[in-house]
């Protein structure tokens, strides 16, 4: 007869921030890697800088590829940590990985797009559906990520602190 493991909530607690922002960081650099490879790469309908050059251009979503990159690897470091500690939580990794995400499209929708005017999302086209969509879904992911956080919690504060026993 296989025994259920005994999950460890007291080190989930300890590293509970750990996991938050390796979640954060992953979906973070997730949604920057799919923005650049789709909208950038694909469809090619900006660069990360479009106010310059194609060179320029080329260049800036370069620098953008090594962030998303570096995001992910590190996020990655810090998931191995975890697991290695027995300390992966999955549901607040995985709402950090929805804020991260989300953060990361609302602030490129609003401040890079609206505010910077460094570049939008397509040219020569009604901006208004795709602004809504952007954004939209950046705050559902966002919404998603914090329902998440709060369900781990309280399966946190709802679950006896059981030790596993020394036979």
């Amino acid at each position: 007869m296989q025994r259920k493991p005994v999950t460890n909530w007291a080190n989930r607690k300890k590293f509970q921030t750990k996991n938050l922002w390796a979640g954060i960081l992953f979906g973070l650099g997730f949604v920057a890697f799919v923005d650049e490879t789709v909208f950038h790469q694909l469809l090619h309908w900006h660069k990360f800088y479009d106010k310059s050059t194609v060179a320029l251009g080329l260049v800036s979503d370069g620098l953008f590829h090594a962030f998303s990159w570096f995001a992910t690897v590190g996020a990655l470091y810090l998931v191995a940590d975890l697991r290695r500690r027995d300390a992966l939580w999955h549901k607040v990794f995985w709402g950090g990985k929805l804020i991260g995400g989300g953060a990361f499209q609302l602030y490129d929708g609003t401040i890079q797009h609206k505010v910077m005017r460094i570049h939008q999302i397509r040219y020569d086209v009604d901006l208004v559906p795709y602004d809504v969509v952007w954004n939209g879904s950046a705050v559902v992911m966002i919404a998603a990520g914090l329902l998440l956080l709060r369900s781990a919690n309280q399966d946190a504060r709802g679950t006896k602190q059981v030790e596993p026993r020394v036979a």
